[in-house]
């Protein structure tokens, strides 16, 4: 059986004081080149983030700086998918990736972003940046239960994951597919964290429910707003994301995953991936991505969603399974959701 391995549980209520005492020295920041990020004119971004939520930054961006932005949208496994492909084929065409959790690690081993640590992340606490520079955590992912209101009463909402296991919600629940999407394969191998050792039973008892599969976190809300579902597995953001009867299940614990953006290691606009990172970690990037639902680091700064300074307290990182972890988890969620006859 895969198990989480023993961790500490940091508590986002307190990055303030973390702040303080851990800021990362400025001497390890990298000046950036705006002149010649300017004359490269452009910046291409692979991420995750829907389209409609990074517009608003990369109009911010190419206001204040003049660089266009090319941004493609995909789920962290299409986008560690893409990435790693054009690289193997010696084409390369991202000068900037943004993805959570698994998927980014992956991208990091694979040598595919290179050591570029932005002086906006001064203000980020340590644990943001990884020790070698190559990615930077610049927003945080709470998974939550989403619900149609029209639907379901706030007070019939499930109020912890066990509750999702009630007859009540059996073929009623949208989830991503777990044996495809890497990371809801890691949330559910750190809900290991709540459940200890029944953490399998959980997800037996999810799979018999016979959910809704979709191929990543974002359709989720949509089958949810149009009644396809009663409710949803998802990130809490998606409440601001999406219009329609959409809310989120309060809980007193929440799991959330970092969000990591790195530089390519063969970038044919270094200077504007360097920059662009650099805006999207200041505070002012950070206010317009959290504007529009996002979870970040900058301290101070919360998204419009109600309660969402009471979120933060009540919130612990996931971990990221190894590689050999990460296939034997894969191998055991196929079983699961999918058993031979």
């Amino acid at each position: 059986m895969v198990r989480v391995k023993p961790s500490r549980m940091i508590f986002i209520g307190l990055i303030a004081l973390v702040l303080v005492q851990a800021r990362p020295s400025p001497l390890f920041a990298q000046p950036i080149d705006i002149a010649a990020a300017k004359k490269e004119g452009k910046v291409v971004v692979y991420g995750t983030v829907v389209p409609q939520v990074m517009e608003e930054i990369n109009k911010g961006f190419t206001k204040k700086y003049g660089v266009r932005v090319d941004y493609w949208r995909g789920s962290a496994t299409a986008v560690l998918d893409r990435a790693t492909n054009e690289w193997n084929a010696g084409r390369p065409g991202f000068d900037v990736l943004e993805a959570a959790g698994a998927a980014h690690f992956m991208i990091r081993e694979k040598g595919l972003t290179a050591k570029f640590v932005a002086p906006s992340v001064e203000k980020f606490p340590a644990f943001a940046r990884s020790k070698d520079g190559l990615i930077t955590a610049w927003r945080t992912l709470p998974f939550g239960i989403l619900y149609n209101t029209e639907l379901v009463k706030p007070a019939d909402a499930p109020k912890t994951w066990d509750d999702l296991l009630a007859p009540k919600w059996k073929k009623k629940i949208s989830m991503p597919d777990p044996t495809l999407h890497t990371t809801t394969a890691q949330f559910l191998w750190n809900l290991q964290k709540f459940k200890g050792d029944k953490w399998l039973d959980f997800v037996r008892g999810l799979a018999r429910q016979e959910p809704r599969l979709v191929e990543s976190l974002a359709p989720v809300p949509s089958q949810v707003v149009r009644g396809e579902a009663d409710l949803g597995i998802t990130y809490i953001k998606y409440v601001k994301q999406f219009k329609g009867p959409l809310a989120y299940a309060p809980m007193d614990k929440y799991l959330t995953e970092p969000s990591y953006i790195s530089l390519s290691g063969k970038a044919a606009n270094g200077n504007a991936g360097r920059l662009y990172i650099d805006y999207v970690c200041s505070a002012e990037g950070q206010k317009l991505i959290a504007e529009d639902g996002e979870f970040v680091f900058y301290p101070g700064i919360y998204p419009p969603i109600k309660d969402a300074e009471k979120i933060a307290p009540n919130t612990i990182f996931t971990e990221n399974p190894s590689a050999d972890e990460l296939q034997k988890l894969n191998d055991e969620l196929r079983k699961i959701f999918y058993p031979k006859p």
